[in-house]
């Protein structure tokens, strides 16, 4: 080999190694950014049954609840956003007391199924910051009584 090559193959081996570790180093910045942006958007939400069952372990801790809303529970303050209702779960053998101020949903009713995401004060009530309703899997007309 001539002896002005190898100072060029050194110099050619050097950049495939710079290139090799820039490309680790983005891969690795995507993989983390992917990780943390996924991680928080995933979040499990539990049944009623299943939250009650945690017991006094998800006191104040961030979670969510799903639960259909109780025919009588709902009550809307005049002043303020403030709403309260129960949610039960699907055996009817569970409820959950909610307190949530905020906008509530156009499809907010009772009997409907919702996610309630919050925490679960000392005091045994479930206080949302999110309520979110779960729309039905198809739109059924409403009948009219004409025919």
């Amino acid at each position: 080999m001539h002896p002005r090559c190898i100072p060029a193959l050194g110099n050619i081996l050097l950049r495939r190694k710079k290139f090799l570790i820039g490309g680790i180093a983005v891969i690795a910045a995507i993989a983390c950014l992917s990780y943390v942006g996924l991680s928080g958007s995933t979040t499990y939400y539990y049944t009623v049954s299943e939250f009650i069952e945690q017991g006094s372990s998800v006191i104040d801790q961030n979670v969510r609840v799903q639960g259909q809303v109780l025919a009588g529970s709902v009550e809307q303050e005049d002043v303020g956003r403030i709403l309260r209702f129960t949610i039960i779960s699907d055996d009817g053998n569970d409820t959950l007391p909610v307190v949530y101020e905020g906008v509530v949903p156009d499809a907010f009713t009772e009997d409907n199924d919702v996610v309630v995401e919050g925490h679960l004060d000392s005091a045994g009530i479930f206080q949302a910051h999110t309520l979110q309703t779960k729309c039905p899997s198809r739109y059924v007309p409403e009948e009219s009584g004409e025919s």
